[in-house]
């Protein structure tokens, strides 16, 4: 996994940014070694809002980029929750992944086991409903 830790809007102390990278690196073993993790660290300027510090986090992953976005009162507090966003959706992305072409694949055979319909027969509704109308029609 490759981690690039920004700051919006100033700078970070190394104190956020080794936390940030160890919190992070539980989700080294979930993720591929080239996949790259984005982490945007950004603080509020507006004082009536309790939860200033922002964490948002991007995955670039083979199929959707995952993405989540947390607020704290602080950075540290703020990257635990991310982290724990982050954990869950990569968790169902590493399920469906892995359960998505085995369901496919059932399906597959499920199809193939039912019996299909003889290529020569008619339907009987149809071939004895143009039938009884004909001798009707010759009939009369």
């Amino acid at each position: 996994m490759r981690l690039q830790v920004k700051a919006h809007h100033g700078h970070l102390s190394d104190s956020v940014r080794a936390y940030a990278e160890k919190r992070l690196s539980k989700l080294d073993r979930r993720l591929h070694d080239a996949t790259l993790v984005e982490l945007t660290l950004s603080r509020e300027g507006n004082p009536s809002i309790p939860d200033d510090h922002t964490a948002e986090a991007i995955v670039y992953t083979k199929g959707p980029n995952l993405v989540a976005r947390e607020a704290a009162a602080t950075y540290e507090a703020a990257i635990d929750r991310l982290v724990d966003k982050l954990e869950r959706q990569l968790e169902r992305y590493r399920e469906k992944r892995r359960l998505e072409p085995r369901r496919e694949a059932a399906r597959g055979r499920q199809q193939a086991s039912e019996p299909t319909p003889a290529e020569g027969s008619e339907p009987e509704s149809v071939g004895g409903s143009e039938l009884e109308t004909d001798a009707d029609e010759a009939a009369a």
